[in-house]
This record gives C-alpha cells, structure tokens and sequence, in this order.
C-alpha cells in the first residue's frame, strides 16, 4: 500500500515539475493562450447578456402594456376592430370579464410613450396593474378616471416627457393632438416601461377612432372552454393572443440575429482554441526530451497527457474567468452605445444587463473545452513518440520525403459541405453552421497537405540547380550564388516540415478563413441590397407620414401641385398571419397585372390569378416564411374572410425581413373602406423645379400634419438605408477585427517561439559558413512565405465558407438570396497583412536567437 501511495507522490511530483517548470520559463506564452480564450469568451459572453437583456426589456414592455390579462382578442392590423365585437367575447363562454382597450403610440414634446385607451371599470377587473391611482389614493368617489383630460403615467413615462402630476402637456397620435392633466400614476407598471393610460372614450374621440378598438383583453374563468368559444366568433381580421406569444413575436424577429451574432462571437473561441493548440505543440515539441526522461523514470504514457492537459485547464480556467468579467463590462458599454439590438433596429430603448448565471457557466465551460481540447492533441501525439528516440532527437520526426495525409481533411470538408446541405431546424441554420465548423477543421488539417503543395514546384526548382550542400562547402568558389542560400533554406525547411507550418498557421488560417467569409457575405450582401435600391426606388421625390396618413382630399392637393408628373400613393401597415410569429407587411399600391415589373424586382415570371382570386404579390421572406408559391391560393387575415388571394408574383425585398404582401390599391379599397395612403412617389413633370415642387408639396398639407411628413430624394434614401445596414453590421465588423487580431498575435507569438526554439540549428549553420544576415533573411522569407500560405489556404477556405454563409445560413436564417460578390479589395490586403506580421516577426525573434556565439549555441551537441 505504501508503495502504491509513493507511486503516486512520484507521479504528482513529476507532474508538479513538468507544469511548474514550463510556466516559470514561459509565462508569457501562457499569458497570451489564456488572453486568446479570454477574448473569445468575453465577445461570446458580450453577445449573449446583451441579446438575453434585451429580450428581458421587451417581455417587460409586453408585460406592462397587456398587464394580467389572460388573454387577449387582437387586431391583425392598425385598423383595429369594430368595437360591437366587444359584446360577443364577453359573452363567450369561459369568458369571466372583458376589457376592451385602444392602444396608440403617442409623442410628446420631449418623449414617446405607449397611451392606453381604457374603461376603467372593466380594465380593473382583467388588467388592474393598469388602472391609475390618483395622489389622494383609492377614493371610489374620484371621478378623475372618467374625465376626458385625465392622464395616468408611469414613472418612467412622466421621466420621458418630463413632466408630473397636476401638469398639462400635448399628445400627438393618429395625426392628431389633444391636451391632457397628469392627474395620477401607474404604480402597477414596472420600471423603465412608458405607459400612459387615459378613458377610452377619450381616446376614441380625441384621437379618431370612433367605433374601433384595437385589442379586448379577457379574465377567463375557463381557458379551455373560451378559446374554441372565442374562435367561433372571431371576425377575419382578429387573433387570439397572449403575452407568452407576443413575447415570442418579438423572439422570433430578432432570434436569426442573435443566433449569427452568438455564432460570430464564438468564433475569437475557437481561434483561441487553435492558438492554444499551436502554443501547446510547440511547447511539447520542445519537452520531447524532458518527456521521454520522465516516461524512461517510470511516468506512464497517460501521465503526459495529464501534465499537457493540466496546463491546458489551468489556461482555461484563467482564460474564461478574465474573459467572463471582461465580457460583462463589454456588454454593459455595447448596451450604451449599440442599443439593446446592437445596432440592428430590432428593440427600441435601452435595456439594463440582465446576468444570467447558466449563461455565464456556459461559456466558462466552452473556455475550458477549447483550452484543453487545444491541449490534449498535442499532448497525445507525444506520448506515442519512442522514449529513445525521442531522448536522440527533440525535433520534427517526419521524414520529409513521406506523403503528407490529406484523407483526414478530404473527409472532413465532404461532411461539412453535406452537413450544410441539410435543411434548417426550427427556422435556424444549425446544420449550417455545423457544416461551417466541419469544414473550418478539414481546412486547418489540411494545411500541412496544402502547404506542401504549394512549395513543391518552389522546391523542385531549387533541386535542379546547384546541390544544396555544395553551395555552402565550396568556399569562395559559391560565393558568388551565396544570395540563394536564405531562400534555399527557407523553401526545403517549410517544404520538408509541413506540421510545423501547420502548428503556427492553424490559429492564423481560422481566424483569416472566417474573416474572408463573413467579408464576403456582407460584401455581397451590400452589394444586393445597393442593386435593389437601385431598382426599387425610381420616383424623384418621396413622402411619408407618420401620422394618421392623407385623407382623400390631401391627396388631391398633392396631386394638383404645379410641376407634379405623376403622384402615386400607397398604404403600409402590418398584418400579423400567425399570433407568435412577426407580422408581415402589407402594402397597397397600384400595380399593373400587365407590367408588374416596372414596380417590383420579380423574382422569376408571374402568373395569371385562378378564377375568383384576387392576385398579391409576396417578397420572397414571406414566401420562404409560409410556404407560399408563384400559383398558390392562400388567406389573409383582411376583408370578410371569404376573399382568396392568389400569388401573382415573387418579389425581391431587402428591407423587410418578416416579409411583405402587395395589394392592388382598389381590392385594398374595396375589400377594407379605408381611402387614406401614408406613402406617396411623385415624378416631376419635364422640366420642374425639384425645389420648389419640394416647398408646394410641403405647403399643400395640412398645417396640423405637416410636421408629421418626412420628404426625401431617392440618394437620400439609399444613403439612409445604407448607413442603417452599416450600422447593423457595425458589431459583425468588431468581431471580424477581434478575430484577426487574435489571429495575428498568435502568428507572431507562434513564429517567435519557434524560431527561439531553432537556436541550435542556427549555431550550425555560423559554423557552415552562413553570415547572421543570411540566417535573418532565410527566417524573412521562411516568415513571408508561411504568411502567404496561411493567406492562401485562409483566403480559399473562406472563400468556401462564404457559400454556406450566403447560400445557406442567409436564407435559412433571413429568408434572404443573393449573388456572390468576392471583395478583392480585401483579400489581397489581408494576404499582404499575414506576409508582413509574420516575416517582421520571424526577423525580429531571429535577431535574439542569433545573438550568442555560435559555439554556445551548440553546446549541448557536443
């Protein structure tokens, strides 16, 4: 027993020894592993609390508008519901009480808030959190609820207007304002969500909508028996909602992004996972003897695997602990300065960092996971080297004439671009993305491979010519051809060791491969949407109301302004299909069955509408979204509910990624009543003065509404568009120059450290007769040439990666397609970057390992 216990003492020192040596020689290099995971945890961490803390203030805000009802009869669109619904739901069965509510969102001078339509009455008895309470209290003898004036704010309400109770101040909705007294608060609504409440008659009268309604919220006294009851009577344009499903609509529209931004985040992880593989190979190749002494002394096999794994946890765990505290602090400043959407103009608001502890030991553990998983390979290739052997020679044991294997990465990549081509799960890429990982590993073991391949011809060229070991024995005689030597060296070196080429490239090939790919795709992707603006926008002046739209005479006068060729208008809202899922859309406008393409970027032909249909015009989101085809018959939730539409045409949209329907302007007329437009196109007639037609246009509206018009030129537009894609990829632009960054360290630290590690070898060539600026200009081109293969095998890998990303993952995840557009002015700037980092390191590294005397440098052969 006792030797048993001695055993393992032995073996605990030995490891103590192994470990503890290494870090007291290298600090710096376990310092740089561990800042490598601590950056990819920290972005990944970053990412998530942001998206987990905006998603927690939208449930909020849903939360404090619905209050406790629950259920709710909803509107499909801003037209509402005939309030003469109200009395059928009530009387429903399992229907306990009924709230009938108008719902507007409203401007003040300083701020916006959402303001409430209500009857109190009923509203305490289904959504009590949202009644007012007056400074006096409760008082059933208070008949401030019922006045006309009287306005409820929440705290963060009277905040954003800035104002309190007892003051006055101007409302505008719907195109219309009203003055209200801030007679009390909404104690029931939590922080930081803008409320106000006000008397339903007030805001059906006030704010033009007389007769509508916008949602009925329901106390059930039996949800199972109420929801079929509710349905029977539900009129076309109404849906059963509740807070658990609008909170998932708001889910649904932002989770393809975050799941991208997640997936992005997490790729400055698995970067630092292939550094921390090539600081580990290295650090092992240089313990082969230290190994292989401690295995002759009786360390099993497995007990180099456990020292090589421990150092690869402890990096872990200081890696991931730095990186967790770090990320928190990142999402803390993105949510200043991005928003709570990072840019993507998803969320409205701000939103206060939500820590979420499974979250936070997620990527703790995806820390540790990389480290180690960078650690063990490594660690298992040493422990199968020959104790013998391996105490005679420390060095690269390939033989340099064997074939590379190229089978491993062939396999790799075939079941990453098969994985790819597998459909989506739950509406996400996961397969996608599994394909993209997949072949980021096959292209990183095929490094050594790719760069034997491309040093062959190099190297078989210098083979032709004078033998290598003449031109540095000959003496003075070679001299003259001395100038080849750097390179000769530098060629065979890379070309007879292709694994140490690979052990420096592979965190620098998948850093630059992701890199190439998402340039790429977002290349492309601007250039789409460029092309589209470009198509889409063909009138020379536009309008836009946000308020309650041009009325029929609005329009006229628009249209009778001098200089106006032509003034075409349309009407956008949303029309929700499915409760959970982000509503679709509609736009009316006119549309000529004939020539539908001089409006619209078709997607293939079109197609005559069967017999008793009316024809609409899908984007091709909202066809991937719900199935819908170029012939299809499909409902919509507008009209009596017995009209059917047929799809006329598939249409090309950048700009709405829950999809768009086209109505033609007179079925939207006849199937709703509704004759207001908020958008309008005008071309000018030849020779108008775009100015002042710009000033008339202006002058025509009506003064109420004219501070609600926005009018813009087509440059303008796609400018503004631009700007806003730019900014929505301002956060996938850091993570790509993180990732680089990262990439390029690990170059150069790689870089550095072997050609430290090669002191010897240089101590023997002073002595074959080669100067110091030889051996440093053999190390600047051995560095220029492992940079430009990693570019190479990082551009081409990338360039693969950008099919999945752009052909795969993109409609997969946005319902978007597009063309292919390679940024060249990219690639070769990134290749030049990777030449220059790694042969400036590689000189600079060259200078220390050079500068003892050639003879100490071989001290330990003799």
């Amino acid at each position: 027993m006792s030797g048993a216990r001695s055993d393992l003492a032995g073996a605990r020192l030995a490891l103590g020894w192994l470990i503890g040596g290494e870090w007291r020689a290298h600090p710096s290099r376990f310092l740089a592993t561990a800042l490598a995971i601590a950056v990819g945890v920290a972005l990944g961490f970053a990412v998530h609390l942001v998206n987990g803390s905006a998603l927690s203030a939208f449930g909020g805000a849903v939360r404090a508008v619905n209050g406790a009802a629950d259920l709710s009869v909803r509107a499909t669109t801003p037209l509402g519901l005939d309030e003469a619904l109200y009395g059928e739901v009530a009387r429903a069965a399992g229907v306990r009480d009924a709230s009938p509510v108008v719902s507007l969102e409203a401007r003040g001078e300083r701020g916006a808030l959402t303001l409430l339509g209500l009857d109190v009455i009923r509203a305490i008895r289904v959504t009590p959190s949202l009644v007012g309470l007056s400074p006096r209290g409760p008082d059933t003898s208070n008949n401030d609820v019922f006045d006309a004036d009287a306005l409820y704010l929440s705290r963060a309400a009277q905040a954003a207007l800035g104002t309190g109770i007892g003051q006055s101040l101007d409302l505008s909705a719907n195109g219309r304002t009203a003055r209200f007294r801030v007679a009390g608060a909404l104690p029931g609504v939590p922080e930081g969500q803008a409320v106000g409440v006000i008397d339903i008659a007030s805001a059906q009268w006030r704010f033009d909508r007389l007769g509508r309604i916008d949602r009925i919220d329901l106390n059930l006294s039996d949800r199972n028996a109420a929801e079929p009851a509710l349905r029977a009577v539900l009129p076309t344009g109404a849906t059963l909602a509740s807070t658990q499903t609008e909170e998932a609509q708001g889910s649904a529209l932002s989770r393809a992004y975050r799941v991208n931004l997640d997936m992005l985040a997490l790729v400055a992880l698995l970067t630092g996972g292939f550094l921390v593989f090539s600081a580990q190979s290295l650090s092992v190749a240089r313990r082969l003897r230290a190994f292989a002494l401690v295995r002759t002394l009786g360390l099993p096999r497995r007990g180099v695997v456990a020292a090589v794994a421990l150092e690869g946890l402890l990096i872990g765990v200081l890696g991931a602990v730095a990186g967790l505290a770090a990320g928190y602090g990142l999402a803390v400043l993105a949510l200043r300065v991005f928003g709570g959407d990072l840019g993507a103009g998803y969320f409205s608001g701000a939103s206060q960092i939500v820590f979420q502890p499974l979250a936070a030991l997620l990527f703790f553990a995806l820390g540790l996971a990389a480290a180690l998983a960078g650690s063990i390979l490594p660690a298992r290739a040493a422990s199968r080297a020959a104790p013998a052997a391996a105490l005679k020679n420390s060095g690269d044991l390939l033989d340099p004439r064997a074939p590379v294997p190229w089978k491993p990465a062939a396999i790799l990549l075939a079941l990453g671009v098969g994985a790819a081509l597998l459909p989506a799960v739950a509406r996400l890429p996961v397969f996608g993305f599994l394909g993209m990982a997949l072949m980021l590993a096959g292209g990183v073991a095929g490094v050594p491979f790719l760069s034997r391949l491309l040093l062959g011809p190099l190297a078989r060229r210098q083979s032709r010519s004078v033998p290598f070991l003449s031109r540095l024995l000959l003496g003075p005689l070679a001299r003259r051809q001395s100038r080849s030597v750097p390179g000769q060296l530098a060629t065979r070196h890379l070309h007879g060791a292709p694994g140490q080429a690979a052990t420096a490239l592979c965190g620098i090939v998948a850093s630059t491969a992701l890199m190439i790919a998402m340039a790429t795709m977002v290349t492309s992707f601007r250039g789409a949407v460029d092309e589209w603006l470009g198509q889409v926008l063909s009138a020379d002046l536009y309008l836009r109301t946000e308020g309650a739209g041009f009325d029929p005479e609005t329009q006229s006068r628009l249209s009778a302004v001098p200089g106006v060729g032509t003034l075409t208008f349309s009407r956008q809202f949303p029309l929700t299909i499915e409760p959970d899922q982000p509503p679709v859309v509609l736009i009316a406008r006119p549309v000529d069955p004939a020539h539908p393409e001089g409006l619209l970027a078709l997607i293939g032909g079109t197609q005559a509408p069967a017999a008793g249909t009316l024809p609409v015009y899908v984007s091709e989101p909202a066809s991937r979204l719900y199935g819908w085809r170029l012939g299809d018959t499909i409902a919509l939730p507008i009209g009596t509910g017995a009209e059917r539409f047929s799809v006329a045409g598939i249409w090309r949209d950048y700009a709405r990624q829950a999809g768009a329907v086209i109505l033609a302007e007179a079925d939207y007329t006849s199937l709703t009543g509704d004759r207001t437009r908020d958008e309008a196109m005008v071309m000018l007639a030849p020779g108008a003065d775009e100015a002042k037609v710009q000033a008339d246009l202006r002058a025509s509206l009506p003064e109420a509404t004219r501070a609600t018009v926005a009018l813009s030129r087509p440059a303008e537009l796609r400018r503004f568009a631009l700007d806003l894609f730019d900014r929505s990829f301002a956060v996938t632009y850091i993570l790509e120059g993180v990732a680089i960054l990262v990439g390029l360290a690990g170059v150069a630290a790689t870089v550095s450290a072997q050609t430290l590690a090669r002191s010897r070898e240089f101590g023997m060539l002073r002595h074959l007769g080669l100067t110091k600026g030889q051996i440093l200009a053999m190390l600047a081109r051995e560095g220029a040439l492992l940079g430009l293969v990693g570019g190479v095998a990082g551009v081409l890998l990338g360039l693969a990666l950008a099919q999945v990303l752009i052909h795969v993952i993109n409609p997969q995840s946005f319902n978007w397609t597009m063309a292919t557009l390679v940024p060249f002015g990219t690639i070769p700037a990134v290749v030049a970057a990777l030449v220059l980092a790694a042969a400036g390191t590689a000189i600079l590294a060259g200078r220390r390992a050079t500068h003892q005397s050639a003879v100490l440098a071989v001290r330990e052969d003799w």
